[in-house]
């Protein structure tokens, strides 16, 4: 009686392991889009993904960069201050969209050139996400939305 109980809780063990198995390799599957990476335009610059590889990349909409084409396209250039990336895209922009503003792109880096599915915009120009603050409190550097910057 004793082995057939540990038989049976083995074969519980296995199936539910093979269940987990099967339940990633249907998500992995279903939504390769959802496993997408974030890159800063440093980042990009210093190891450039392949032609193939779907990846997200955030910064500052650069200055002077923004240039309307025919249509739907636009082009512009992504920086972090340490690089700028020039992005490509087609469609329709978000309303917050422009110089000097927030953006992160989803796309691929062709021929040295990042050419966007979609852009989003930050929503408004105090909205920093907790975990940046928490890290910027740890730091020493946070400023809250409405104080002066300390200078020395």
């Amino acid at each position: 009686m004793k082995g057939l109980k540990k038989q049976r809780r083995i074969q519980i063990i296995v199936l539910a392991a093979v269940a987990m198995v099967a339940s990633f390799g249907a998500f992995y599957y279903a939504a390769p889009d959802a496993l997408q990476y974030f890159r800063s335009p440093t980042e990009v610059a210093e190891k450039a993904p392949g032609p193939n590889e779907t990846f997200r990349i955030g910064g500052l909409v650069e200055e002077g960069s923004l240039v309307r084409g025919q249509g739907a396209a636009i082009t512009f250039s992504v920086t972090d201050g340490g690089a700028s990336i020039p992005v490509k895209y087609e469609g329709v922009l978000p309303d917050l969209f422009g110089e000097n503003e927030g953006v992160v792109a989803t796309g691929k880096l062709i021929a040295g050139t990042f050419e966007a599915s979609e852009i989003l915009a930050k929503h408004d120009e105090t909205y920093m996400p907790k975990e940046v603050i928490d890290a910027l409190k740890e730091q020493g550097v946070y400023v809250e939305p409405d104080a002066q910057p300390v200078t020395n």
